[in-house]
């Protein structure tokens, strides 16, 4: 019943906090297994190793100029995996529920009686920081279900198939079988790291498309849960953060520059739904389900770049 716990963290000031609230709240501490890809300034391994849980975290860092957006550190991650049975994949500024594992364990049990690979993945709500550094948060009153659909200010367009997607409310108490992968929150069995191993060559925006089509190609079912027993830190829209890996003081700095990273990006999401698939590819669509399966799923035409519903 172990838990590997995958968190990809740039420049994080809030790694430590998410790390020890993850540990701190779980009912069984014990059965976690944490993946640290610290992409900063300097190492924290002194810091991690003096953690009372540091034995539980498989911690690997490195330069921040030298890293290559948040999938590249996300495969990463996946590769400290040694055959734990969950993966819950978190961003580095998440906050806790008492008891988020079992709450987790059960309800996704309780999924296995209509799907046999469930996933667990919604945006979470926000928490922030009141004046005294405590975290805060609006504890939802559990009558809806978070489902994520493009954003209607996006669409399809002939040379770029990247998305953006937002959370609405469904007036439901069971889980809403989705068709959106949120990359900051995702629980689910750990032979997802397997079948879906992430791309590194994306960069940033597409990531959770390729994802959420890959795995349902691959006879994956995604849910969003009745219950989202964490919480996320969102920046401000528009704000420019030292902490993004696209920040002006870093962006061209780097041997690959952020416009090369982002184009690269934007021609493997364009090649995924647009052209071959990747088919035979571990990072291509599956043949469990078809791309046109998942058009008619989804209501999102890749065929005709258009979205239905």
């Amino acid at each position: 019943m172990k838990i590997f716990v995958s968190i990809a963290s740039y420049c994080d000031e809030l790694l430590f906090f998410t790390l020890r609230d993850c540990y701190q709240k779980a009912e069984k501490p014990e059965n976690l297994v944490f993946a640290v890809i610290d992409q900063n300034d300097a190492s924290q391994k002194d810091a991690i190793d003096a953690l009372s849980f540091a034995d539980q975290i498989r911690y690997v860092y490195i330069n921040k100029m030298e890293t290559f957006g948040v999938s590249w550190a996300r495969n990463m991650a996946f590769s400290l995996f040694d055959n734990e049975e969950y993966l819950l994949q978190i961003d580095s500024h998440t906050y806790f529920e008492q008891g988020w594992d079992d709450n987790l364990l059960t309800q996704y049990t309780k999924i296995l009686e209509k799907s046999a690979k469930p996933i667990l993945s919604v945006y979470p709500y926000a928490f922030c920081f009141d004046a005294d550094e405590q975290p805060v948060f609006t504890k939802p009153t559990g009558e809806f279900v978070m489902e994520l659909r493009p954003h209607p200010d996006t669409s399809l367009t002939d040379d770029c198939a990247v998305l953006r997607f937002r959370a609405g409310h469904v007036k439901t108490t069971e889980p809403v079988n989705g068709c959106h992968i949120a990359a900051g929150f995702i629980f689910t069995k750990s032979a997802f790291i397997e079948e879906i191993p992430y791309d590194p060559y994306l960069y940033f925006h597409g990531e959770e498309q390729s994802l959420s089509v890959r795995a349902y190609t691959r006879g994956w079912d995604i849910y969003h849960p009745t219950w989202i027993p964490l919480y996320h830190h969102y920046k401000e829209s528009g704000v420019s953060y030292t902490n993004q890996h696209w920040h002006e003081s870093v962006r061209d700095k780097r041997r690959l520059k952020h416009a090369q990273l982002k184009q690269r990006s934007q021609e493997r999401v364009n090649r995924l739904f647009y052209g071959d698939g990747m088919l035979g590819s571990a990072y291509g669509l599956g043949q469990v389900r078809s791309l046109g399966d998942f058009i008619r799923f989804s209501g999102i035409d890749y065929f005709n770049k258009k979205i239905i519903r």
